[in-house]
């Protein structure tokens, strides 16, 4: 759930010493009213004096623009549905002004969300990537291979028995989507880095006339602009985060590649990523209104707010400044978050990458992972005491988000996958490279999802002719030629979208006309989480409690534990149990 430097949107960092490469979970053009100043041709560049400023409830935006001007601030998008302002200012005391401001809930400086600080270590960050380097430091050995474990039934796709993960859902040829495919009445908005939508896989199935990115690239983070204005086209996938997820949710049935969950719905590329990883909180927060306005019916969100891994509401650790900021960032999204469901759309986000009990989370030493220096550090990172009942992993603990805990291909919880009684609600399979029988590396223990030919060729997983140079990329090439490409990655940020295509699933076999957008299908939120979590197959804790899980590459072996808590039908590992395709559109 966090980006790659070498490429995508989540800042992934890959398994730590032994383990190096790269790791997620915004935009230019919408033209929603929840973004107005958007719409006259992308996000503006951001600076030191850029806030998000959320009102107070009850305030009309004419009050609070008001507000803001006298706090030395210039509105430069408001969104009255929501309560929020996209401001500049160039007053080094406007968050304290906004904050004692009448009809002003306070000020967040626009910071970017779902990256990981460089150099961090394995246990802090998202672990979504595992590279031909990886596979080296392991010895090359690819040992009891996942490959020929997936469904190949009359029906299934080229690659579909390396789709392990498919099977343990039932979500394959012979199983859901011989129920239910999924309609194209009913739209899945993919809030991340990107779709790339002329991938073959997902061209069928994209739909561009909804798409938005509300990102404008900034040569400062992000490198040289690909296009004049910095303004990616919607369609475009710069990191391979959101494509990747994007195909897990809906890769087509096509005769090509894979297949995902709910292979015949609408995708919408909803971007708030930059190409470099970071996530700021404007675009986010326009991403998810714009879903609720557009009448999407299921968003993706594999990805947590920076600079903060957990906002809190008044650390000691933490200045005033600091903990207002929080304060903000937790109210904004939450605002959104309700927004959306009050909107028809169903959010489902990645529980996080960090082996970490939500429910006891200890200390954080990342935090604040920005602004970094020259040689991309963070400046303020500290050790901070983190309370669980007044600190929050945004979205992921925020209220009306299913959050989805990652599994490998025994079943088990994956390592790396965060967890907890109050935060778990279903899992789904993320991947696991280490869940072997003694331990070592197994790349197709991972997810094989689509992923963007630019970004491959820029890695160099791809040479000039075009054929993979590691593992973790695989290639189709059809009868007529065309050429396709797909990576196998590990993270919730992979599990999230499994949970997403079955809610997409449940609301094309149960959803009624939407009178808001006609041609289209809705279900309320509500229903069509009760049906996710309601028909997901329970799975016990494991015996005993605490998990040893044992890590082996060529530097040595790493041993780490996890404890489970809870009954069968809701623990912290597996939530309501992890999500099943075929019993979510039959149980009726």
């Amino acid at each position: 759930m966090r980006k790659i430097v070498l490429s995508s949107a989540v800042s992934v960092t890959l398994v730590a010493a032994t383990l190096a490469a790269t790791q997620t979970a915004s935009s230019a053009d919408p033209t929603s009213t929840a973004a107005p100043a958007a719409a006259a041709g992308g996000a503006a560049v951001r600076t030191a004096g850029e806030y998000v400023v959320v009102y107070d409830e009850g305030t009309t935006d004419a009050a609070a623009r008001a507000a803001i001007a006298a706090a030395g601030g210039t509105v430069v998008s408001s969104n009255e549905s929501v309560g929020y302002a996209f401001v500049r200012t160039e007053s080094e005391q406007f968050a304290a002004a906004a904050a004692a401001a009448p009809g002003l809930l306070g000020a967040a400086a626009n910071r970017r969300i779902g990256t990981s600080p460089d150099g961090a270590d394995e246990a802090d960050d998202a672990v979504e990537r595992l590279t031909a380097t990886v596979a080296d430091a392991a010895d090359g050995a690819v040992l009891q291979s996942s490959r020929g474990k997936g469904p190949k039934g009359p029906g299934a796709e080229p690659l579909a028995d390396l789709q392990w993960d498919m099977a343990a859902i039932d979500a394959t040829a012979e199983g859901s989507h011989a129920v239910q495919p999924g309609s194209d009445k009913v739209s899945v908005g993919i809030i991340d880095t990107g779709v790339d939508g002329s991938h073959p896989d997902l061209a069928p199935n994209f739909d561009a006339e909804t798409s938005r990115n509300f990102v404008t690239d900034l040569p400062e983070i992000d490198g040289p602009c690909e296009v004049e204005t910095c303004v990616d086209p919607a369609d475009v996938d710069e990191g391979g985060h959101g494509t990747h997820v994007a195909g897990t949710v809906a890769a087509a049935v096509n005769g090509l590649g894979i297949a995902g969950v709910a292979p015949e719905v609408n995708l919408v590329n909803l971007r708030a990523g930059q190409d470099s990883g970071y996530f700021f909180l404007q675009p986010t927060l326009d991403a998810i209104t714009y879903a609720a306005d557009s009448g999407v019916d299921v968003v993706n969100m594999s990805f947590y707010v920076d600079p903060w891994l957990f906002n809190c509401q008044a650390n000691p650790a933490d200045s005033p400044e600091e903990q207002a900021e929080q304060r903000v960032t937790v109210a904004a999204v939450q605002r959104a978050i309700d927004y959306a469901r009050d909107n028809g759309v169903l959010p489902v986000g990645a529980a996080g990458n960090a082996a970490t009990d939500l429910g006891a989370p200890g200390v954080d030493a990342s935090s604040p992972n920005f602004p970094v220096d020259e040689e991309g550090n963070p400046v303020g990172a500290r050790e901070r005491t983190i309370d669980n009942s007044t600190c929050l992993s945004v979205p992921a603990e925020s209220a009306g988000v299913v959050t989805v805990t990652s599994t490998g291909p025994s079943g088990r919880k994956a390592y790396y996958s965060n967890y907890g009684t109050e935060q778990a609600d279903v899992a789904a399979p993320g991947g696991d490279a280490y869940d072997t029988p003694n331990g070592r590396v197994d790349v197709t223990a991972q997810i094989l999802s689509t992923y963007p030919e630019n970004v491959l060729a820029a890695e160099g997983a791809i040479d000039e002719n075009g054929e993979p140079t590691t593992p973790s990329v695989v290639r189709e090439v059809a009868e007529d030629g065309t050429s396709a490409y797909y990576r196998y990655l590990q993270g919730t940020s992979m599990a999230a979208p499994h949970a997403a295509g079955v809610a997409a699933l449940i609301v094309s076999e149960y959803g009624e006309n939407d009178p808001a957008h006609p041609g289209t299908l809705t279900l309320d939120p509500s229903l069509t989480e009760a049906l996710l979590l309601g028909t997901a197959e329970d799975v016990a804790c494991p015996v005993p409690a605490e998990f040893t899980y044992r890590r082996v590459t060529a530097a040595g072996e790493t041993v780490t534990t996890a404890t489970c808590a809870g009954p069968a039908d809701v623990n912290g590992f597996y939530g309501q149990g992890v999500v099943n395709a075929v019993d979510a559109v039959t149980a009726f």
